[in-house]
């Protein structure tokens, strides 16, 4: 933790000095007209009124599914009543996971019923389910080196709780027992497997997500769920009895063949450099279990908000184009950002700049880039016009969000406008994923950190590569 800290002050010392230096790229009619962008945002509700529109006119949009179509068909038609041009969807296929059946109980000592939820991509019991004792680890790793005789038979439970940080940082290390918890108990002999959520919440909701695709051998792995964070502090108490825990768990998901789904895109044109593009994306599909208002309803809110105030504003269009992708298939393995990445490889030099809004819906407090660090200068002009929302310059390793992963390894240059995250994954893949979430004035302000940079971006000959 102490180096990780150290490589960020180091990151932010950089963009400070950066800041105070003289900076080009940026002239003053340009700041102008992004502080007129950032004004207008801050008097309107463009972001939360697309949110409300997506979250109740489709709901939750699970990929492959026919909710997740009628979400394209949704986005195709807001891109097209905004006046963007080039609207399509480009598809591809994806592996289509339905939930089924869920339960679990602790049979013996304490007969109870648990809050579970199975995780995508997870095998199933079938409906008579499955029954053994509890063996507990309190990491991925204890599992990992635990010898086979401990787990064979038995139902592993990984209880490892998640870090609650502003920046999320605790996410990256809590996930990785969804990821791969199923296939390490299915390589030691256990019969299923249990998580506490990845998750920061006390509530009693259970947190879905994928877990990793099965590796080309066939492995299947073991049918896994995860528990709300009360029942597996309950489970963690009952075991602390020292009697053996004996649990029951069904889950009954199905794999489908695979079905369409597909990236939404719509551009702003460039009236003098059509043919370099900044990316803004967010992800159209989400979990099923809630509506899938924060994530990432709100980022499809924000980018779609700032690009309605931009068409407004600049009838004849910034200088290059602003690309628009609603990424699909994002939850269930970022699908849609290999196709885009894939589809558009001859393209992938003529990208200037690529970010992402695909964390909730908090005010964006710091801006982090992945640039050549002869350009921080001019990246600095633009992260200067949006100090007055409060938005600090950060480090120059950002991740840019998890459908730009595949860009920023080609090479695109990335930035994140990183919102306070302190109660996202209180939200994050549970049922109480819903609009009541989302703040309006909050995303307000993203929209209007959005609209400047994508504009300021958009506007200047600055190269970042």
């Amino acid at each position: 933790m102490k180096v990780v800290v150290a490589i960020l002050g180091l990151g932010i010392s950089a963009w400070c000095a950066e800041a105070a230096s003289p900076v080009s790229g940026v002239t003053p009619a340009m700041a102008a007209t992004a502080n007129q962008l950032i004004d207008l945002a801050k008097q309107e509700n463009h972001g939360y009124e697309l949110v409300r529109s997506l979250t109740t006119e489709v709901g939750p949009r699970l990929a492959g599914t026919e909710a997740e179509a009628r979400a394209r068909q949704w986005a195709v038609e807001k891109l097209q009543a905004l006046g963007l041009q080039n609207v399509h969807v480009e598809s591809f296929k994806v592996p289509v996971w339905m939930r089924g059946i869920e339960f679990a109980e602790i049979v013996s000592p304490f007969p109870q019923s648990l809050t579970i939820t199975a995780l995508g991509g997870s095998s199933s019991t079938g409906e008579q389910g499955v029954e053994a004792e509890v063996v507990v680890f309190d990491s991925l790793s204890a599992l990992q080196q635990a010898p086979r005789r401990q787990v064979q038979g038995k139902i592993v439970f990984i209880d490892e709780i998640m870090a609650r940080s502003r920046d999320g940082s605790g996410y990256a290390n809590a996930v990785r027992k969804r990821r791969a918890a199923a296939y390490v108990s299915q390589q030691m002999g256990a019969v299923a497997a249990l998580i506490r959520s990845v998750g920061t919440s006390s509530h009693r909701f259970a947190h879905a997500g994928q877990m990793r695709q099965a590796d080309v051998g066939g492995e299947s792995g073991v049918p896994t769920a995860a528990l709300a964070a009360p029942d597996a502090d309950q489970l963690m108490r009952a075991l602390g009895y020292g009697k053996p825990v004996i649990v029951r768990l069904v889950i009954a998901p199905q794999l489908l063949p695979p079905a369409s789904s597909g990236n939404v895109i719509g551009e702003i044109i460039g009236r003098e450099a059509p043919q370099e593009i900044v990316l803004v994306g967010a992800h159209l599909d989400s979990w099923d279990l809630g509506t899938g208002a924060v994530d990432d309803g709100a980022g499809i809110g924000i980018i779609l908000g700032a690009a309605k105030l931009i068409m407004e504003q600049l009838p004849k269009g910034p200088r290059r184009t602003i690309r628009v992708v609603l990424f699909g298939a994002e939850e269930v393995g970022t699908v849609g950002a290999k196709a885009y990445t894939r589809q558009h490889a001859a393209q992938l030099s003529d990208h200037i700049v690529a970010t992402e809004s695909d964390f909730g819906a908090g005010d964006i407090w710091r801006f982090d880039s992945r640039i050549g660090e002869d350009k921080i200068s001019q990246m600095a002009a633009i992260v200067k016009v949006l100090e007055r929302l409060g938005i600090a310059p950060g480090n120059n390793i950002a991740g840019g969000g998890p459908d730009l992963k595949y860009l920023r390894e080609a090479g695109v240059p990335i930035v994140s406008l990183l919102q306070d995250g302190q109660d996202y994954f209180d939200f994050h893949h549970t049922a109480d994923d819903t609009l009541d979430k989302v703040g309006p004035r909050s995303l307000d302000q993203n929209v209007a950190a959005y609209a400047a940079f994508m504009y300021l971006a958009a506007e200047t000959s600055a190269d970042f590569r």
